[in-house]
């Protein structure tokens, strides 16, 4: 993903960027929204928490088998 740094002026027009907020043009369009780091982190964890039960969780943790992370590199190693 690309990044933009943001120079302290910029940072103190975009009220310290502490808040989630919408960014416009200057026509009032809807370009995106600016949402925290650990705002962000919280919305992908609750995200990803919704895509597996705990039920499912728990029967996959009661899996035996799979693959070492050697046989994963090695498979790796030859595609």
């Amino acid at each position: 993903m690309p990044k933009l740094v943001v120079d302290e002026t910029l940072r103190s027009r975009l009220n310290g960027l502490d808040a989630e907020f919408e960014l416009c043009d200057q026509a009032g369009n809807t370009l995106g929204h600016f949402v925290p780091a650990d705002r962000y982190r919280q919305f992908i964890y609750t995200w990803l928490k919704s895509q597996v039960s705990d039920e499912e969780l728990a029967e996959l943790q009661k899996q035996k088998g799979g693959r070492t992370l050697a046989e994963i590199w090695q498979r790796l190693g030859q595609a």
